[in-house]
């Protein structure tokens, strides 16, 4: 099964409803703006966005703790909008939240599946909301990140999103390593030039810089998302740089993580395990 953005973000709303925690939702203006499920906490360590033993974890680390703080983008278009802070991964559609819930499980990242799906030794510390490196001319440093690293795992989550953005020329060819990295003549790109995919290109740059691995984690029934990442993947120059581009979806990961966590992932996310 394929869906669009929207109708994933849709169905994630309708979960999010069912779970009958305390919630509210956000005014959708067009097919685009799908009303959107902001959960809270509703008592002293319990969320409803997060399995409750990810989130005591979470709470009890104070570097992933910051990562709750993000600030909720769309908040003007929620009843209230004044009332209090809503933050980014309160949103049932936010990849971000999705991605605490599986990591910071406990003990998840000591399961041996896991390790040998994801190719990391067990025991490592996840860094949430890294700067990634990928040389620019010029003295400007690259602001962008990711939003995992593992080991030698750069990690980009992806859920509802529309896609991976589309940047200007001027934005894309500032990166010193563009023509080595990739047959640029090759590149998707709009009817105005545009590049499309620019967070694939980002992040193979700095694979190539850095010499690690650049993984996106997408949902199976996002085609979009797959045949987008397959386009840039076509355009790499080495093979050696093309080995440590990696996909991986939300499926093939739950079927290798605890039964409790993937009921949750079922139920919330309709996540379910790829055999």
């Amino acid at each position: 099964m394929s869906l669009s953005s929207s109708q994933l973000r849709r169905e994630l709303s309708a979960r999010g409803l069912a779970l009958e925690r305390e919630h509210e939702t956000t005014y959708g203006r067009d097919d685009l703006h799908t009303p959107s499920v902001l959960f809270r906490e509703d008592e002293p360590g319990q969320h409803g966005n997060f399995h409750p033993s990810s989130y005591r974890r979470i709470l009890a680390n104070p570097a992933w703790a910051a990562r709750l703080t993000k600030a909720y983008t769309a908040s003007s278009r929620v009843a209230y909008a004044t009332a209090r802070r809503r933050k980014e991964l309160d949103c049932a559609n936010s990849s971000d939240a999705l991605l605490m819930n599986i990591i910071c499980y406990p003990g998840l990242l000591s399961r041996p599946q896991v390790c040998a799906l994801l190719g990391v030794p067990p025991g490592l510390t996840p860094e949430f909301g890294v700067r990634m490196e990928a040389p620019r001319h010029g003295t400007r440093s690259d602001r962008s990140e990711v939003d995992l690293v593992l080991g030698h795992l750069l990690i980009e989550a992806k859920l509802t999103e529309t896609g991976f953005q589309t940047a200007r020329p001027a934005l894309v060819e500032r990166y010193r390593d563009l023509e080595e990295v990739f047959f640029r003549e090759d590149l998707p790109r709009n009817t105005r030039g545009d590049y499309l995919h620019y967070q694939l290109l980002r992040g193979a740059l700095a694979a190539h810089h850095t010499g690690k691995t650049y993984l996106v984690l997408c949902d199976a029934r996002r085609s979009d998302l797959r045949e987008a990442w397959f386009q840039i993947i076509r355009c790499v120059r080495t093979a050696e740089l093309r080995s440590r581009l990696a996909l991986l979806t939300w499926q093939e990961l739950a079927a290798t993580v605890p039964k409790g966590l993937a009921a949750f992932l079922e139920k919330k996310y309709g996540i379910v395990a790829a055999r």
